[in-house]
């Protein structure tokens, strides 16, 4: 995480952004930037530990860096279950009452189970769709109305590089994310007449927690580097692991008035490992 609030120049000032699987990773990224660039920041996550620390320690930042008071936005905590629509709407609910009606909505939610195609539980199968996808629907589809009727706003789902090139081992976990990066294409088409925007954020190997449980020894981290012919798995060209704010950034600019001619794309932020 940054050690200090990032990029404070009020971009995204008098504007409210929701931010699904904010506890941890890629989701921590996304809120903290957002907020430092002045947004009112709805961090959701169905694990209220962790929402309620990361709110507690964006405070404690704040209020170390003079002048942030001033110009940073807000990120506030709201305990949200993406697999449940009954929370998800009585949260959007709540967030639009407390933090005013929602510009963005970043989908970040996501679990990894892992094993062959053939050996799959279907209960892996069926949890792995219910926050993946299931939770992108039911997010997307009680926020991108309101949005809609307000004639603007922007919806980006952080999908991944797996979804668009075959992975050894990831069955569940990259055909959730290409179910999910197409209905936020066709949640983009049929809604850009109405002002909204909905694009994809595809990252590769990033240095998170979920990326961590896969290591199992000191040298993993180069291998995903250098790449593994036995697993038709490609390296990293830039020769490094993706930290959670180069995610962040490429949100941050899907999500403001610099790509506002933007929609319907899938942004790689993966150093070159899908050769795209």
């Amino acid at each position: 995480m940054h050690e200090h609030i990032p990029g404070i120049n009020g971009e995204f000032e008098g504007r409210t952004a929701l931010v699904t699987g904010a506890a941890q990773g890629i989701g921590t990224a996304v809120a903290e930037l957002l907020a430092g660039l002045g947004a009112r920041v709805a961090a959701t996550d169905r694990a209220q530990d962790g929402v309620d620390a990361l709110a507690a320690q964006w405070s404690r930042r704040r209020t170390k860096s003079p002048g942030s008071e001033r110009s940073a936005g807000r990120l506030e905590p709201y305990v949200m279950d993406v697999t449940q629509r009954p929370s998800v709407q009585s949260t959007v609910a709540r967030v639009e009452r407390e933090l005013g009606p929602v510009d963005v909505l970043v989908n970040v939610a996501g679990i990894l189970r892992t094993g062959p195609a053939t050996g799959l539980s279907a209960e892996d199968w069926s949890e792995t769709f219910s926050v993946n996808t299931d939770g992108v629907f039911h997010v997307s589809q009680t926020v991108a109305p309101l949005m809609a009727g307000r004639g603007n706003g922007s919806v980006i789902t952080v999908g991944s590089n797996a979804a668009g090139i075959p992975r050894t081992g990831m069955a569940a976990y990259a055909a959730s994310k290409a179910a999910a990066v197409m209905f936020t294409k066709c949640l983009g088409l049929e809604l850009a007449r109405s002002g909204v925007r909905c694009n994809v954020v595809a990252p590769g190997s990033t240095d998170t927690a979920m990326q961590r449980a896969l290591w199992t020894d000191s040298g993993a981290e180069q291998r995903v580097i250098d790449g593994d012919p036995a697993t038709y798995r490609t390296g990293i060209p830039l020769g490094r692991i993706a930290a959670p704010e180069d995610i962040a950034d490429a949100v941050a600019f899907l999500a403001s008035d610099r790509a506002r001619h933007i929609t319907m794309q899938e942004l790689y932020v993966d150093g070159g490992a899908t050769l795209r």
